[in-house]
């Protein structure tokens, strides 16, 4: 422990009332009574009363007694206290904290500092708790009882356990991908209002399938202390698609699954779902490391899922028994676990990239032991990989593949790469959008793939939300196409880039270039392996390197979406050939969009915030709704015919508002935020958005029209695309959906 070790046995204890179980989000009043111990506390000695890094408690404040979080201090003797709310002044991973300082006086041993967090007896209504679930949530008391600034954790520290609350939203969730006659799994899920998996929705559901599927009961019972519901071992004998509705006692839709594609039994490869980028409480995350895995696994539905701690927070110990925990959950067939670890280093040097290894056992090269100097973990420094370049030195030659991450550090590719280990992007997460990262690649002409993924604090793998924390966004998941769910097979998948990524929904998304005349498919990128193995092929899938000898490629795209289709991007690197929309003008009305984007910069602060306003004049706002809006502080406020305010942030990614006005063609539209502000008339307004810039990466705001109501989740079209000579042609697509979820494929390269 980074802390001081130093006699923690004499340095007091802490109480705390009430305790138990309480509600992820609600609103509670908790005493804390630390009674001083042997060396009292000295003047200007203070105590710190800290929470983990991801923990979205609060607010906590001192001034307003009748306001949300309001905090009182008092000493039994009568001391003097200064209090500060810390958001990130204490050693991680307890990086929040209260700050209690004891002034122009001192504290005898016995005397004790009581501390009611969301002061409940002037009108406040109390403390939020976290929004998230943890087992063993804690109050973590730290002592400087010498005036030294040097603090010691008390032996024992008073801890409550979050649970989820009601269950609200309903998922019926479905793989995308699967052969004719294989089994597959369907789940429900119920979440709370918080997005936790909630155990407290007792209720009988009705299934209806749009194609017959062996093994679906027609009913399902939901118990109370359950969560939610999965049929394994259920089964489709011919090809189609379907998609499964789930159903109330009285007929009323709950939820509808995302689309399943039952492909022919032959079928080389089918799909498979992941986020291989979380952490658990052994490092930075909530909860341990074998609950994250069974999370994902068992409420989150996916296949696939790796652990990926800060390197220097790992110790020796942790690492052993993570390889331990992986081992026991990859169950060939179900489930793929993959050890590995984030190797967190500064940007200036690199910055943050997954590493996932084919088997356990391996070493972990860590960027530094910035945080596990003690009890025997320096033995293995020599390890260490203190910079991008001397990380693939030490994987050279091992069974790993690296993906670069923009995170609190993000990579720099450009910095070093790799091109035998490093084999995607990581383009989505929890922090944002990064299409930046993407761009830096084709800048440098690396062949990367693009991945999403949650990178995950709260415990949620697989279904990670933001709660009320400073993230703005939803975790994404990857698809895996593969001929298996194995770890040989998904290995050789993220090397050969045959993925695509999303915002955390799971659509199904096709892309493949096909040639007249035969073409040379690469196994292994021939820029950076000698001899690389080759294909003869006229087809080649996202992902996939391959020369050609034709000018030109047909392009064929499908998309079935789980929400209707707002546009398809087509490009060639960054460069946009075309965007292709299920709609045009005859089809708008009175609909108008107003979408906020971007990020202040690439680093840790890049949360924009984008509290506005907005007015209607000589017209009238019928209906609004928000959507990409994660977080239940923020959204629209103070609503009339004629205007109304919001609040909300992105971090790269992107949100907005709806209008419904009562006609189509008059007034005019004026919002107003601290980036930009701008105003349109309505009558004006098409399906290309009139585009207002806001500085910063990528920020701004757009204003368009959409179709009163969208219904089209499918789209299948073809493009003949010319292929240049002397670079690559770097086909790829974006998928944007009217709900604000969106999906990447991985580039085909392609090269004359």
């Amino acid at each position: 422990m980074p802390y001081s070790t130093f006699r923690p046995e004499l340095m007091g204890s802490a109480t705390l009332s009430p305790s138990g179980r309480f509600e992820a989000g609600s609103w509670q009043s908790f005493t804390l009574v630390y009674t001083a111990g042997a060396f009292g506390i000295d003047d200007t000695g203070s105590l710190k009363i800290a929470f983990r890094f991801a923990t979205d408690l609060g607010p906590v404040q001192f001034d307003d007694p009748k306001a949300p979080g309001y905090t009182t201090l008092e000493a039994s003797n009568g001391a003097t206290l200064e209090a500060r709310w810390e958001f990130k002044r204490n050693i991680r991973p307890w990086s929040r904290s209260l700050y209690i300082g004891v002034m122009k006086h001192f504290l005898k041993p016995g005397d004790t500092i009581t501390v009611r967090f969301g002061d409940q007896r002037f009108g406040s209504p109390g403390v939020r708790l976290q929004t998230y679930c943890e087992k063993i949530f804690e109050f973590h008391v730290l002592v400087d009882a010498i005036a030294t600034y040097d603090y010691v954790a008390l032996p024992v520290s008073p801890t409550i356990e979050i649970g989820p609350g009601p269950g609200i939203t309903w998922q019926a969730l479905l793989p995308t991908l699967v052969r004719a006659g294989a089994p597959f799994r369907f789940g429900i899920k119920i979440d709370d209002a918080w997005g936790n998996p909630s155990d407290r929705a007792a209720r009988a559901v009705r299934l209806v399938s749009s194609r017959p599927i062996a093994g679906l009961p027609q009913t399902v019972e939901l118990k109370s202390g359950q969560f939610g519901a999965t049929l394994e071992g259920l089964a489709v004998l011919e090809p189609g698609d379907l998609t499964v509705d789930v159903l109330d006692e009285n007929g009323a839709l709950l939820a509808c699954s995302n689309p399943l594609r039952i492909t022919a039994s032959d079928a080389p490869t089918v799909h498979f779902w992941a986020d291989t980028h979380g952490q658990s409480d052994e490092t930075l995350g909530t909860n341990s490391a074998r609950e994250y895995f069974a999370f994902g696994r068992d409420r989150a539905l996916i296949d696939i899922m790796s652990h990926q701690g800060n390197d220097f927070q790992i110790t020796g110990a942790f690492w052993r028994d993570l390889n331990v925990a992986t081992a026991e959950f990859d169950e060939p067939g179900r489930f793929v676990c993959i050890p590995g670890y984030e190797w967190s280093a500064n940007t200036a040097v690199g910055g943050d990239r997954n590493v996932m290894y084919r088997r356990e056992g391996e070493s972990i090269h860590r960027s530094s032991h910035a945080q596990i100097t003690e009890g025997g973990d320096m033995a293995d420094e020599a390890a260490d990989a203190h910079e991008a370049g001397a990380l693939f030195e030490k994987l050279a030659g091992k069974e790993c593949v690296v993906m670069a991450h923009v995170g609190g550090r993000y990579a720099d590719i450009t910095y070093a790469h790799d091109g035998k280990l490093e084999t995607a992007v990581e383009v989505h997460s929890d922090w944002g959008t990064f299409e930046w990262i993407l761009h830096d690649a084709f800048a440098k002409n690396y062949r990367v793939g693009v991945v999403c993924n949650s990178d995950g604090h709260k415990g949620r793998p697989g279904a990670s939300y933001p709660g009320a924390s400073f993230f703005g966004a939803q975790g994404g998941l990857t698809c895996y196409l593969a001929p298996r769910l194995d770890r040989d097979a998904i290995f050789e998948a993220m090397r050969r880039r045959h993925h695509y990524g999303t915002t955390g929904n799971r659509m199904l998304l096709s892309v493949e270039a096909t040639t007249k005349s035969d073409a040379t498919l690469f196994v292994r990128d021939p820029a950076v392996f000698e001899n690389a193995t080759t294909e003869t092929t006229r087809r080649a899938i996202m992902g996939d390197i391959a020369r050609i000898a034709d000018e030109d490629i047909e392009l064929h795209i499908e998309v079935v979406a789980s929400a209707p289709i707002e546009r398809l991007d087509i490009f060639d690197g960054p460069n946009l050939i075309e965007t292709v929309r299920t709609y045009g003008p005859a089809d708008l009305g009175r609909r108008a969009r107003l979408t906020y984007a971007g990020a202040e910069y690439r680093g840790r602060a890049r949360t924009t915030v984008w509290d506005g306003s907005l007015t209607v004049s000589d017209n009238a706002i019928a209906e609004a709704r928000m959507f990409n809006n994660w977080n239940l502080d923020r959204g629209i406020r103070d609503q009339t015919a004629a205007s109304l305010s919001w609040k909300a942030v992105t971090t790269g990614n992107f949100g907005g508002i709806d209008l419904w006005l009562e006609e189509a063609n008059a007034g005019a539209i004026r919002f107003e935020t601290k980036h930009c502000r701008g105003a349109c008339d309505i009558g004006k307004l098409g399906v290309e958005a009139d585009i207002f810039p806001g500085g910063g990466l990528g920020r701004e705001v757009t204003l368009a029209r959409l179709p009163e109501r969208m219904s089209e989740t499918r789209l299948r079209l073809s493009r003949r695309i010319a292929v240049a000579k002397g670079r690559d042609t770097r086909l790829l697509v974006r998928v944007t959906e009217e709900d604000g979820h969106r999906a990447w494929s991985s580039p085909i390269y392609l090269f004359r």
